[in-house]
């Protein structure tokens, strides 16, 4: 993995991140068309840029983060059922990290929902049912947890399930992705510290000392991937909400469906996916 590869897979991260098209399963796309070989460094890498991305959201959203210990109980009700998926399945999402056939399947799949969750899910005026503000209630946020369990299948979008999740409850587009962008820095900041402690524990299986975790050349990649990630997530958060309410999401399932079937045809004809 070169400083290139760090440089294009957090540009990537950046962009997808709190977009409904699935961050992970792009930069899977990205790795294999870039020929970057799984190693173990390589799966921290995704995961810890992930870092800066979520970092834009208390930039964006700073006063929300004063608002009363009843937002952090919620957001707590709705962080809790990833963790225990997240400890109960973890070896078999780390075995998921590598099928880029399952993240082109998911791809289609997710975008085929999106282009109805518009109809299903109408927006409600404010006095008619819906949340004019990301409120939602202890019940909903537990439910919208739930939905952000599907994402633990590359492709499916951490971003699209808990936004859809939020829909099921009744809260308006906005609401539903400014919540789900809250959930991701509980969520992807557990994934986080636990992906690094596993990774210390490997290596120090292998006799490598806490101090010689890491090289210089992949602290530099981790400093690196997490400062663009968070500058490129800044601008996309902003476009992405403003897109949403007044658009829906009917453009995301559309690009989902055809980047999922060139990828699916690709394999389908055993093209080689390592272009770049």
């Amino acid at each position: 993995m070169t400083y290139w590869h760090a440089l294009l897979l957090a540009i990537v991260e950046g962009l997808t991140e709190f977009l409904p098209v699935s961050s992970t399963g792009h930069m899977i796309i990205a790795s294999a068309l870039l020929g970057i070989p799984a190693t173990p460094f390589f799966k921290l890498y995704l995961v810890v840029i992930q870092l800066g991305a979520i970092l834009s959201v208390f930039v964006v959203y700073l006063k929300r983060f004063f608002q009363s210990i009843d937002f952090y109980l919620k957001l707590l009700v709705a962080f809790l059922p990833i963790v225990l998926v997240g400890l109960l399945f973890k070896k078999h999402i780390d075995a998921l990290l590598e099928s880029v056939t399952t993240v082109a399947v998911m791809l289609v799949v997710g975008g085929v929902v999106l282009l109805f969750i518009d109809k299903w899910f109408p927006q409600e005026e404010p006095n008619q049912g819906g949340h004019p503000v990301t409120n939602p209630s202890f019940k909903e946020a537990l439910i919208i947890g739930l939905f952000q369990c599907l994402a633990v299948v590359p492709g499916t979008s951490r971003s699209a399930a808990t936004i859809i999740g939020g829909l099921t409850q009744k809260l308006t587009r906005r609401a539903a992705a400014e919540f789900a962008f809250f959930l991701a820095m509980p969520t992807m900041a557990a994934a986080a510290v636990k992906d690094i402690y596993d990774y210390y524990k490997e290596a120090k299986a292998h006799g490598v000392d806490v101090m010689h975790l890491f090289s210089g050349a992949e602290l530099k990649m981790l400093l690196l991937g997490n400062v663009v990630a968070f500058v490129v997530a800044l601008l996309a958060i902003r476009l992405f909400v403003g897109f949403v309410a007044r658009y829906g999401f009917r453009a995301f399932g559309i690009y989902r469906i055809i980047a999922g079937g060139i990828l699916l045809l690709m394999l389908a004809l055993k093209l080689p996916l390592h272009v770049l």
